[in-house]
């Protein structure tokens, strides 16, 4: 029913302005005139228009109500469900509240269209709007994308000691745009996940034994079998080091591995737990320099042997 049907002629020129005014007093005049008439029928019009919108927004509220209790119910079975596979957390809080929130603009614009609005329009807009946030944020949206990627395949994490674009250390935190790295001068460095995902990562604590070398230069002349037993003293000497009673792991090996202009380089391999790598590699270093001078082993320098002739 239409209560105050207006007529607005559209004109062009300078007489536009003056004529438009005139045809609002004119249905107005009506449209009250009409009210004065028939009173009864105006109030019958208006009850069903109210009676039929409010109907309407009841629905939209049923609608949003249950709506926001079912995004709410299945939020709650996605985190149990990630918590039983051991996924990250902070991969879990993206996916869950991404989730929502796609579901929450779903039943709004369904109870939105449940009012008789036109919601073709606003989901052309909505996702105009997200094709052009999507354009603006393309480094933003890589890291994201890079971020899961890390969080789902899990090459590293919280605690690691990495080598990766260019640095070195232990990581101290992923989220999902960025990776910090704690390095051993206690620098933070912190990693766009978008180049992180697509570069070379070198996780020194993917495997739970790591496998230390110490190549050692010795003088031309020294005894090799001396050398090769001094060296495996240092490493039964050092609580640390492990063999091959360790799953994954192997038993020290000391093996004359080059022979140099000036020296002779033997080469010490020996296995870790990865926690230790870095404090067996310094210790064993020390004990190296400490331990061969001592039984009459020298490190040699670089020398040069000239010979000149009388003529």
């Amino acid at each position: 029913m239409i209560l105050f049907p207006l007529q607005i002629p559209v004109l062009a020129g300078a007489d536009s302005t003056a004529a438009v005014a005139d045809s609002l007093k004119t249905n107005i005049r009506g449209a009250v005139q009409n009210l004065a008439e028939n009173p009864n029928e105006f109030l019958r019009g208006l009850g069903q228009d109210a009676i039929s919108f409010g109907l309407k927004v009841l629905a939209a509220l049923l609608i949003y109500i249950i709506g926001i209790w079912l995004i709410r119910k299945v939020k709650s079975l996605l985190t149990k469900m990630f918590e039983k596979k051991g996924t990250e957390k902070t991969l879990v809080t993206f996916t869950t509240s991404f989730v929502s929130i796609l579901l929450t603009a779903i039943v709004i614009i369904v109870a939105i269209g449940t009012l008789g609005i036109n919601t073709t329009s606003l989901a052309a807009l909505l996702a105009a709007g997200g094709m052009a946030i999507g354009m603006a944020l393309s480094g933003t949206v890589q890291n994201f994308a890079g971020g899961i990627m890390i969080l789902v395949f899990k090459p590293f994490k919280a605690g690691d000691f990495i080598k990766a674009q260019g640095y070195e250390g232990y990581v101290s935190e992923v989220n999902i745009v960025s990776t910090k790295i704690r390095t051993a001068s206690n620098e933070t460095i912190i990693i766009p996940n978008g180049i992180l995902s697509n570069g070379n990562i070198d996780n020194f604590f993917a495997r739970p034994y790591h496998r230390l070398t110490w190549n050692v230069d010795v003088a031309y002349g020294s005894d090799a079998a001396k050398v090769r037993e001094v060296l495996m003293e240092i490493v039964a000497n050092e609580p640390l080091i492990v063999d091959s009673k360790a799953k994954g792991a192997g038993d020290p090996s000391v093996v004359l591995s080059a022979l140099k202009d000036s020296s002779v380089e033997f080469s010490l391999k020996a296995w870790v737990k990865s926690a230790d790598y870095w404090t067996v590699y310094h210790k064993i270093n020390e004990a190296i320099y400490t331990t061969l001078p001592g039984k009459g082993i020298e490190f040699p320098f670089p020398q040069i042997d000239v010979h000149l002739s009388k003529n």
